[in-house]
């Protein structure tokens, strides 16, 4: 096992024996589920109502009524679960005074970062392996289209990883575990409203600017079931220069 290896077993190790881990999961787990049985009680209503007309029932749109509006609020409980899942990461470091073990042992800033990116990332993707329960069960009482619901989850882990290397990055700056968890929820915020205030500017170079900067358009494109290469390169770009900030900021640390 590598040196980069070990810490990221030893930081998922770290997350299981949490209790915060485990309470913030069950929160988010069952927020997940009420607002998933909320959008399909409206389904079945609307398909209630819709049966009266003949022929309309069979129109119903599984994606657009429940699984489109269930990921676009699973994003905004995200901004305020991954920033809980980041703060400890090098906060903890730092209160502790390992962070400068850390610092000397033979492994890269890079390496150590990566690895401490993965660890939490892992977390994050088992957490939302277990809501893929709801479109499975859906799919034995109902057909729909699996392409839009699969690109939704792409959307999501893209997405919430973007989220945890803000989150890391938010986590090196301060030894305040609560200080860091917001200041990257801050950090999410200002980046998501860039795309409000781009529609307020409209179509001008800096509001396209501002709603290319946004998280919303390149997500919602996912949801909707479009795959677009520079949505893709978007994600991976914002989310490498979250953790080159990381690098930059970890290594002003390690000269003080």
């Amino acid at each position: 096992m590598t040196a980069a290896q070990a810490i990221v077993v030893k930081e998922v190790r770290a997350y299981f024996l949490s209790p915060v881990v485990y309470v913030v999961a069950a929160v988010f787990l069952l927020i997940y589920g009420i607002l998933s049985y909320t959008y399909v009680v409206n389904a079945s209503a609307q398909a209630m109502r819709l049966m009266q007309v003949q022929g309309m029932a069979a129109q119903l749109n599984l994606n657009d009524l429940v699984f489109r509006p269930t990921f676009y609020s699973t994003a905004v409980i995200l901004l305020l679960v991954l920033p809980i899942f980041t703060m400890r990461l090098f906060a903890e470091e730092r209160k502790l005074r390992t962070f400068e073990l850390l610092m000397t042992s033979p492994v890269g800033i890079n390496e150590i970062i990566a690895a401490k990116f993965v660890s939490v990332l892992l977390v994050y993707l088992g957490l939302l392996a277990l809501t893929g329960i709801v479109p499975l069960i859906l799919s034995l009482f109902s057909s729909f289209d699996w392409n839009p619901v699969l690109t939704g989850y792409l959307g999501l882990a893209l997405l919430g990883a973007t989220f945890l290397a803000a989150g890391i990055l938010a986590s090196a700056l301060t030894e305040n575990q609560i200080v860091a968890a917001f200041v990257s929820f801050g950090l999410l915020i200002l980046i998501w409203l860039l795309g409000a205030i781009g529609s307020v500017l409209g179509d001008t170079p800096i509001g396209n600017l501002l709603t290319y900067l946004s998280f919303i358009e390149h997500y919602d494109r996912l949801v909707r079931g479009l795959v677009d290469t520079k949505d893709l390169a978007y994600f991976f770009s914002g989310l490498a220069f979250m953790l080159f900030l990381t690098h930059r900021v970890v290594e002003s640390h390690r000269w003080k």
